[in-house]
């Protein structure tokens, strides 16, 4: 079941298929002020974006991890990730999880402070927040790594 009401599917543009899913979130994230490869996604099949409310989502074929080797950060991608976008702000996010200690904690904010400064600060449900450099999310440090496995 769908996290998305189809009256907000009637007022997105909507895109189908992994390649051009990736270059839309990829490029919608990037005009917002954040990193390339904030959220490494694999294998979407569905991703849409309501320009008036800044609604996205993202769809995956299924529950995906990635390993952020710059800031030893496991971090978890629901099926269905959503989230409302604007310049430097992604709130009310679902479909995150970052592993703190041995605990899973949901992400629901993450800010960006702006290329002059270059942080990433993501905010818990339970007011916990953690910053870190804009550069550990680049996309091509992300690719480099896979390359040299």
């Amino acid at each position: 079941m769908s996290l998305v009401a189809e009256e907000l599917r009637a007022k997105a543009e909507i895109y189908h298929g992994n390649d051009i899913c990736l270059e839309k979130s990829k490029f919608l994230f990037q005009e917002m002020g954040f990193p390339r490869g904030l959220l490494p996604l694999k294998d979407l099949v569905e991703c849409g974006y309501v320009e008036e409310t800044g609604f996205v989502w993202l769809k995956q074929k299924s529950k995906s991890e990635h390993y952020f080797e710059k800031i030893g950060k496991n971090v978890t991608y629901a099926p269905e990730i959503t989230a409302y976008v604007e310049k430097l702000k992604i709130k009310k996010l679902t479909g995150v999880k970052a592993k703190e200690l041995l605990i899973w904690l949901t992400v629901n904010e993450i800010h960006a402070t702006g290329p002059a400064d270059g942080k990433v600060v993501f905010k818990t449900l339970t007011g916990l927040s953690r910053t870190f450099p804009s550069s550990a999310f680049d996309e091509e440090k992300q690719e480099e790594k896979k390359e040299k496995k």
